[in-house]
């Protein structure tokens, strides 16, 4: 059963089912202990509710809480989830909205379907791309790929399978903590047509995987396993099936729900500070440098020889 069917099977059993699951989660006990703890006292003037978005074939992105943990899905499985900007819009609401609501202290992004995602729909994205514009102008927002300021002060799980290529790769290189089932295949494979990796892996996969793994694989194409990801350390836990990976997800995201939310943020804080000043520049160039290649014979000719299933021919230029 793929993770979609997961889920359609978990809402029908909802109602019966005690926490809203049918995980056969070891991490229940401390669901019940992190939802019994007080959340932070201070009060905030942007507190928010994170609504719910149920699975739906119009939902983009759905929402589904779970006590202190909320789990965050991308639904467009008929495109092998590939990021629209509209998709890419409801991430950084979602985001946004879970960092705002003092109920919520973890949360775990997955993939619907038989894929995580491969990555930028190149079609859907033209527009905003050659324009110059940000990929979302939503005031309530956060950048799911973590270019640009906001950035999360709460824990990311992300939890991957199947395909997970390109911008799929990216978003999970933006998470805290990685998990992803045996049969994921990692792609970051924008040089061989005609682009580059504009959502962060130029700089998160050097620094994450170390240059010489990184560079062997986006200036190749060449896709690799879930096991050559937990050689370079990119995957803190592999699972064997796709629904063993999001169980995995959930009861580690349970774990750091049942933790001091000040204390986790404060770990994550600190944290960041040791990379913020090396990562700021290479980061706020990315969209320009990114977006200046949509223009190129090459990314032409990269698209043209997609659509025509042959191997592209390029000029350099």
């Amino acid at each position: 059963m793929n993770i979609t069917g997961f889920f359609e099977r978990r809402h029908l059993l909802k109602a019966a089912t005690a926490l809203g699951g049918i995980f056969a989660l070891n991490g229940r006990a401390a669901i019940a202990d992190a939802e019994q703890q007080p959340v932070a006292s201070e009060a905030h003037s942007n507190d928010v509710r994170m609504e719910e978005i149920p699975l739906s074939s119009s939902a983009k992105v759905t929402v589904e809480r779970r006590g202190n943990v909320v789990l965050i899905g991308i639904n467009r499985p008929y495109i092998h989830n590939r990021i629209d900007p509209e998709a890419y819009a409801g991430l950084a609401r979602a985001y946004y909205q879970y960092d705002h609501d003092p109920t919520l202290r973890a949360a775990v992004l997955f993939g619907h379907g038989d894929n995580f995602s491969r990555g930028i729909d190149v079609d859907a994205f033209q527009a905003v791309v050659t324009s110059g514009r940000p990929r979302t102008s939503e005031r309530e927002a956060i950048d799911p790929l973590a270019k640009t300021a906001p950035v999360l002060t709460k824990p990311l799980v992300v939890v991957v399978h199947g395909d997970t290529w390109n911008m799929g790769h990216e978003l999970y290189l933006a998470a805290d903590i990685r998990v992803a089932a045996t049969e994921t295949r990692f792609g970051q494979d924008e040089n061989t047509h005609g682009r580059f990796p504009g959502g962060g892996a130029t700089i998160r996969f050097v620094r994450e995987a170390g240059w010489g793994n990184a560079m062997r694989y986006m200036l190749t194409g060449d896709h690799w396993s879930a096991e050559e990801a937990l050689r370079m350390g990119l995957v803190q836990h592999i699972a064997p099936t796709p629904d063993k990976a999001l169980e995995a997800g959930i009861n580690i995201a349970t774990k750091i729900a049942a933790c001091g939310p000040l204390g986790i943020k404060t770990t994550l804080a600190s944290a960041h500070l040791a990379i913020a000043s090396s990562q700021a520049e290479a980061l706020s160039k990315l969209n320009a440098q990114y977006g200046a290649l949509y223009s190129t014979e090459d990314f032409k000719e990269g698209r043209k020889a997609e659509a025509e299933g042959r191997l592209p021919v390029y000029q350099g230029k």
